[in-house]
């Protein structure tokens, strides 16, 4: 019922947004005498501020054009390079037409988390990593915008689809996953291990995500594990109404994951609101401009299938199978133990409350038989969740170290040709601590 009720607000809204929305069109004709006044700047800003909070927000595009690549400016263009009903496998194909000679740049995987936001959360991950990586992301379909017909999608259909995507993009390409597929990347790479496929990744890079949440549990591990996993089924999960697509599909709405974030973190986002229609009367164009990009990415929320939502909470947070080996994955135990040949680098931030300090480390513990010096732990200071894989500090110190991570595995596996300058892992600028 929540779902329809959500429709039904939304839908009951629609009036009033568009008698503002004219209301706000003719405070802004310039011809208008009011415009000018107080009255006139504080009614417009509140006509704004009503349609910014009522109106549906839909996907977001990634928008990256060029990127720089050996300081020569470059087109970029998206392409599909694999599908399923449940996910595009995206390459930010660089035009190199402009530049000399032919590059080597390593094929990076960036896992796009299945939690409630688009996979255009990831723009300014993925932009960061564009001038020296083949580019590639997983981005996930609304589940509200697939048909019942297609058939169910659950942690274990997540997990076929990292393998088969890593498989798409043959040997010698690493992964990332963001947050929540940080766990099901690990479960890939030990089953490929475990089979000694040989598109086993040169290396994974864990970031932000919740391999053991029994190690500093924030307030989101406490509220999964505080009820029994009937309760979320019986109070969070909805089923799609008319007209989408999806019809029936039962779901986890997108909606109630942005509700329960907001709720996180209420007095910051009101005060947000607050400063935006005070920015919106004295005209400060800047400070709008950066608050509406923020919330038009932020906003844009997408339904996830109840199998996999429901499957997700019992196994990574009730249940801790991983951290724990009962983990299974199409009736088979998942064995970090068995992966070798994979390089780790796990990455964490000292002010994350979604994912504490220690949960992604775990990944360290685990993997066991990956060799010491092919291991490398990372925390970074003064970031919370967001700001591990978005923002400046990501920018200038998280992205570098990662760069230069992925580097130094290529040139030990030698697959940098002959010449290829490498940077190691103790380079004074990028220093990481070793497990």
């Amino acid at each position: 019922m929540h779902y329809y009720a959500y429709e039904f607000a939304h839908t009951f809204l629609s009036p009033f947004r568009l008698g503002v929305s004219g209301l706000r069109s003719m405070l802004d004709w310039p011809g208008n005498p009011m415009a000018a006044t107080p009255f006139g700047r504080h009614l417009a800003a509140a006509c704004e501020l009503f349609e910014n909070v009522t109106r549906r927000y839909g996907k977001p595009q990634f928008g990256l054009k060029t990127t720089r690549v050996g300081g020569v400016e470059v087109a970029v263009r998206e392409q599909i390079v694999a599908s399923t009903p449940f996910c595009n496998l995206l390459h930010f194909k660089r035009d190199e037409s402009a530049l000399t000679g032919k590059r080597y740049d390593p094929k990076v995987l960036i896992v796009a988390p299945m939690s409630g936001h688009y996979a255009t959360l990831l723009r300014g991950t993925v932009a960061a990593m564009l001038p020296d990586h083949e580019t590639y992301v997983t981005d996930w379909v609304d589940a509200r915008d697939i048909p019942l017909a297609m058939g169910r999608f659950d942690l274990d259909d997540f997990i076929d689809h990292v393998i088969e995507f890593i498989r798409v993009l043959g040997p010698d390409t690493h992964v990332m996953g963001v947050c929540q597929p940080a766990v099901p990347v690990l479960a890939a790479v030990a089953h490929m291990a475990s089979i000694d496929d040989p598109c086993q990744p040169a290396s994974m890079i864990l970031m932000g995500g919740p391999i053991d949440t029994r190690r500093n549990p924030t307030g989101v591990n406490k509220l999964a594990e505080g009820k029994p996993i009937e309760w979320f089924e019986n109070n969070v999960i909805s089923t799609v109404p008319l007209p989408h697509a999806g019809f029936m599909r039962p779901v986890y709405p997108g909606f109630m994951q942005l509700t329960g974030f907001m709720t996180m973190n209420l007095e910051r986002h009101m005060n947000a609101h607050v400063d935006l229609f005070n920015n919106l009367v004295k005209g400060d164009c800047d400070s709008v401009k950066q608050h509406q990009d923020f919330y038009d990415e932020y906003l844009a929320v997408m339904d996830l299938t109840a199998e996999f939502y429901l499957q997700t909470v019992k196994t990574v947070f009730q249940d801790h199978a991983l951290p724990k080996g009962t983990m299974m994955h199409r009736g088979v135990r998942v064995d970090c133990s068995a992966i070798q040949d994979t390089a780790l680098m796990t990455v964490e931030g000292e002010r994350d409350d979604v994912c504490g300090i220690g949960q992604t480390q775990a990944a360290q513990d685990l993997c066991t038989n990956i060799p010491d010096d092919q291991k490398v732990h990372y925390m970074q200071p003064g970031v919370g969740h967001y700001g591990v894989f978005n923002g400046t500090r990501w920018r200038t110190e998280i992205q570098p170290r990662i760069r230069e991570f992925i580097r130094t595995i290529e040139y030990e596996r030698g697959d940098l040709p002959t010449g290829r300058t490498a940077r190691r892992m103790h380079h004074p600028a990028v220093a990481v601590s070793p497990v």
